[in-house]
Formats: C-alpha cells, structure tokens, sequence
C-alpha cells in the first residue's frame, strides 16, 4: 500500500532521484543477467519491458497474493526490539529538505445549498448568478 495516498507519486520520484530505469504498476518480473523483464498492464492490455537493472519497480495487485497477518505473529510482532540506525552509518547524508511548507489554511466555508423545484427555476437562477 503506498504511503502517497495510492498516487504512484513514490517509485516515479525514487527512480527520477536515482537516475534508474523505472517499472510501474508491475504484475509479473523475471529476472535475468544484469536486467530484469516486467509485464505491466495498460490501457490497451499488457505491456513487457526490459531494464536494466538496477531498477525501481513499483507492484501491481496482481503481482502476488497478499498474506494476511494473524493475531498470534501480530502479538510476536509487538514483543520484537526495532532496532533504530542513523542515516549517518548508512552512508547517507540527511542533506536539507527539499520542500518548505510558507503556510497552511483551511478553505473557506462553502455555501449552503439550495433545492429547485424544477430545471427551469434552476436554469434561471443560474442565469441570475452570472453562471451561464
């Protein structure tokens, strides 16, 4: 489940940051000597591309069958130490942000509503308000 509210925003901006070939939406992978083969579904069926790897692929739904977590490895999973490492002894630098948030607002309130009894009463004050 991606994190970028499912807007196949994360392997895209990996893959451009990383200068790597990239695979979306990935329902079959094959790997082979230096370069992986991947089948991807399309607007007109399936589509199989070659890259080299290395590569960033992001999964289809199709690609595996999910496994769910019972309560029992859930309880194990719990007890388990999550060991912490720093960026710094991974060798990769923390570097600045690249986004700065300059303000945060909500919208304005929006208008209340207005039923019609028909469409010519609706077409009207539409007319009236300057929307048509």
């Amino acid at each position: 489940q991606a994190i970028d509210d499912d807007c196949n925003q994360t392997g895209q901006l990996l893959a451009a940051m990383l200068d790597w070939p990239q695979g979306t939406f990935v329902s079959r992978v094959e790997l082979g000597a230096g370069s992986v083969r991947v089948e991807r579904e399309v607007d007109g069926g399936l589509e199989t591309l070659r890259l080299q790897l290395p590569a960033v692929l992001t999964a289809d739904l199709r690609l595996n069958e999910p496994r769910y977590a019972t309560l029992p490895n859930i309880m194990k999973a719990k007890k388990k130490p999550l060991e912490v490492i720093p960026a710094s002894e991974l060798g990769v630098s923390g570097g600045s942000p690249r986004l700065k948030v300059l303000q945060v607002q909500e919208p304005p309130a929006r208008a209340g509503g207005q039923k019609v009894e028909d469409v010519a009463t609706l077409v009207e004050k539409l007319r009236h308000a300057g929307r048509i």
